[in-house]
């Protein structure tokens, strides 16, 4: 499965990842790339209740705004809180609460299987992703 978004400029697939607040992956869906963000996120929202009933709030970007907060407010009662870059911002601004997903990517990403986008199946991609963040946190625990 593969798609092409020419917005941001992408060929192949994105990847939605849940992460808790030290980064830790929760949970991950792989899509095409023609797919909009604010649909994509909404397999992630829905699993994330029932794997992990204790989450309350959700931090997102702003891509993720509008329709997206009442709707997982309504479908899976998480409070979807999003993260905005302030308005007089010049250049490279670190938001809050951005940065650790952004992080879960870079550590994902040493994996070197998933630099380039391989898979023929986005489920297979799913796996991948998942190994990768097992072996991160082996790597930092140990």
């Amino acid at each position: 499965m593969r798609g092409c978004d020419a917005e941001i400029r992408i060929s192949g697939r994105k990847q939605y990842i849940m992460t808790d607040t030290d980064g830790r992956l929760l949970d991950v869906e792989v899509h095409a790339a023609d797919r909009q963000d604010r649909s994509g996120a909404k397999g992630v929202l829905r699993r994330s209740r029932s794997r992990f009933p204790f989450v309350g709030k959700v931090y997102a970007d702003g891509g993720y705004a509008r329709r997206l907060v009442t709707w997982a407010q309504n479908k899976t009662h998480v409070a979807l809180e999003i993260v905005k870059r302030p308005p007089s911002a010049n250049g490279f601004v670190v938001s809050r609460r951005h940065w650790v997903v952004e992080r879960t990517f870079a550590w994902i990403v040493k994996c070197r299987r998933l630099v380039r986008d391989y898979e023929q199946l986005t489920a297979v991609a799913e796996t991948l992703v998942t190994i990768a963040a097992i072996a991160t946190i082996l790597r930092r625990s140990a």
